[in-house]
């Protein structure tokens, strides 16, 4: 059971603990070091991601999110800015849509793809649960678009054509 208190903390709150969130995810993608990423989670928090599954646990969410966010294509992504967010104060959630940017592939090009996260707060600066909602079918479509006109440029990586050869 995730650690949750619901509407007990203000929307300035749950939107300030976002924001110092989102400002570690935007520092993890710059240095590709998310080893720290679970820390913004309880002992027991709860993540939700559709396409690969459910970790319960900081260990968990550290184990994917490392190997997730350091391979292609998460290690490639460039940053996750908000499109827009709310907060549900009686829940102590925060719903948000967050873009997932790639580089240029080399021809000026722009790809990214987005998803609905919702995040349940417990106090703390702490999330208790994190999930993620997206189409995993248009995310792949768009990493394959760019990886196409970046094996055009030169600017795929090794990592990226096996990605191509595994789900292109």
């Amino acid at each position: 059971m995730t650690t949750k208190r619901t509407g007990t903390f203000t929307a300035d709150e749950i939107t300030e603990a976002y924001a110092a969130m989102h400002a570690r995810v935007q520092e993890h993608t710059r240095t590709g070091d998310w080893g720290d990423f679970a820390l913004s989670f309880t002992e027991d928090a709860e993540y939700v991601e559709h396409a690969y599954g459910t970790f319960r646990g900081r260990d968990a969410i550290r184990s994917w999110s490392v190997a997730t966010m350091t391979s292609f294509p998460g290690g490639v992504m460039t940053a996750f800015p908000l499109a827009w967010q709310v907060v549900d104060v009686a829940t102590s959630r925060l719903l948000c849509e967050v873009r997932n940017l790639m580089p240029d592939p080399g021809d000026g090009s722009h790809h990214e793809a987005s998803n609905l996260t919702i995040m349940t707060y417990a106090g703390d600066g702490l999330f208790c649960r994190e999930e993620d909602v997206y189409n995993p079918l248009r995310f792949l479509r768009m990493t394959l678009r760019w990886a196409e006109v970046a094996e055009a440029h030169g600017t795929l990586s090794e990592q990226g054509r096996s990605y191509v050869a595994t789900y292109g």
